[in-house]
């Protein structure tokens, strides 16, 4: 199993949108990152991932679960859409997304000044000074900390 964190801006799509979506489901779409959308390609069927609320108030507010792999994210080829890529096509698709699913929302969301101050996370991805990827991995050692820390 690996281990994810996915940044979504909550005043875009928050978490409250995916607890209203069907069956707790949505398309991680839009991603227009080449090292992002890799890191989505290698994501398997049941691997899990932190819910991250960006912006003014970033924090881990829950657990997402990949329940569906990489497939080509077709608003690439909607002029209409924000996240339109005349480049992609469906012959030649650029990029993909997953689908994921809620597992959990935290009873407390974790601020990232909080996992900031844990030395147990110093070498998270998402603690890196410019480290700005929507979707990131995450060590296992650091997904579990974390759980733990969601717990109390």
């Amino acid at each position: 199993m690996q281990y994810w964190l996915f940044k979504t801006e909550p005043n875009c799509f928050g978490i409250e949108d995916l607890k209203k979506a069907k069956n707790q489901t949505t398309s991680w779409d839009g991603v227009r990152n080449y090292q992002a959308r890799n890191f989505m390609k290698s994501m398997k069927k049941g691997d899990l991932g932190f819910f991250y609320h960006s912006g003014k108030n970033p924090e881990i507010i829950g657990v997402v679960e990949v329940v569906q792999e990489a497939y080509p994210d077709h608003f690439a080829w909607d002029m209409f859409n924000q996240h339109f890529d005349p480049k992609s096509t469906p012959e030649k698709p650029l990029w993909f997304m997953v689908d994921v699913k809620l597992v959990e929302q935290f009873k407390e969301p974790i601020p990232r000044k909080q996992l900031a101050s844990a030395p147990e996370l110093a070498g998270m991805e998402l603690m890196k000074k410019g480290s700005r990827l929507s979707v990131q991995p995450v060590e296992k050692q650091h997904f579990d900390y974390i759980m733990k820390i969601a717990k109390h």
